[in-house]
């Protein structure tokens, strides 16, 4: 792995080829990060993974080559993305719609962002429960900004996490504990109130138990360099886990798919569609499901339960989580 200093300086390229070895995005056109004319007219084909960023010897940072291309699009398209396909997801996400921060009281709040309370909305409920139960610890429904903020919307990018810290502030927590990778990543460091991990909190409160086995585990793209939350998540596996090298992306992420529909399709091929896929990401357990893998996310099995990705009803579920409201004695 590339341990240089990261520069968000694409001439420094020497194209040596290997990102566009390691990316299908690349490869693909057949281009390196360092082809920035070719690139500008494709930054919305990236899957913004960092997989580029990750095998660079000259420690060029290609996923925020591209997304600072993206941005400088949409400051010329007036703050919207330059290109069209973005229309269901900027109305649900620019002003989320399903934002739902009536329960969340406490100095310790749980936050589901959109995706987790999408696909697994029993183990949703159950865990907000437990938590105010254990912990007294109230539950927040919101979207992290980080899909407005992958299609280049800085000033829309800026505006939520406004909002969110106005809000924030109105309520009172100390601490936002992430139940999604992203969100976690995203977040952390640019809100008035501590970032944490779920991992942490139960292990703290004593909650979870261990997931036997040795499992076959995909890291998402924003743990895939540092793995930070595999590393608080590996008290509760009872082996070490196999990590799947193998995959570039589920085929969600940046965005990338409304423009590589067959791309995203096609990443996860080399996987075998007979083994369970550890994750602990849903949205990466969504698209595993969808094209026909056995995703376990293995939050839902730390805490005990067994649902599987509700991908048939996810916006329902994104829907109803904005009506929520924790029964409390």
């Amino acid at each position: 792995m590339n341990q240089n200093k990261k520069t968000a300086d694409p001439s420094a390229c020497v194209h040596c080829h290997l990102c566009q070895k390691n990316c299908v995005f690349l490869d693909r056109y057949g281009i390196d990060i360092g082809d920035t004319e070719k690139l500008q007219k494709l930054a919305m084909h990236c899957f913004l993974c960092g997989k580029c960023s990750r095998v660079c010897p000259k420690g060029i940072d290609g996923r925020g080559v591209i997304l600072e291309m993206r941005r400088q699009a949409a400051a010329r398209n007036g703050g919207k993305p330059s290109e069209k396909g973005y229309g269901m997801l900027l109305w649900e996400k620019k002003d989320y719609r399903f934002r739902n921060y009536r329960n969340g009281t406490g100095r310790s709040v749980l936050f589901t962002g959109c995706n987790f309370p999408s696909f697994y909305p029993e183990t949703t409920r159950y865990l907000a429960k437990l938590l105010w139960e254990k912990a007294g610890m109230g539950t927040v429904f919101d979207c992290c900004g980080k899909p407005v903020a992958e299609l280049g919307m800085k000033d829309a990018e800026e505006k939520i996490l406004s909002d969110m810290n106005r809000r924030l502030e109105e309520m009172g927590p100390e601490e936002l504990v992430m139940l999604c990778p992203n969100c976690y990543h995203f977040l952390k460091g640019r809100l008035g109130v501590r970032v944490t991990d779920i991992y942490t909190k139960l292990e703290e409160l004593g909650l979870g138990q261990k997931v036997p086995g040795r499992l076959q585990v995909f890291p998402p793209c924003p743990d895939r360099k540092d793995r930070e939350l595999l590393g608080k998540i590996r008290p509760f596996l009872e082996q070490e886990p196999c990590l799947e090298e193998n995959v570039q992306c589920c085929g969600l992420g940046g965005c990338g798919s409304v423009k590589e529909p067959d791309l995203a399709a096609s990443m996860t091929e080399p996987m075998d569609k007979g083994q369970i896929v550890c994750t602990y990401c849903a949205s990466c357990s969504g698209a595993f499901t969808r094209k026909g893998y056995k995703a376990q996310h293995l939050l839902v099995s730390i805490l005990g339960r067994e649902e599987t990705p509700d991908v048939k009803r996810s916006l329902l579920n994104r829907v109803k989580s904005a009506y929520w409201r924790e029964k409390r004695r």
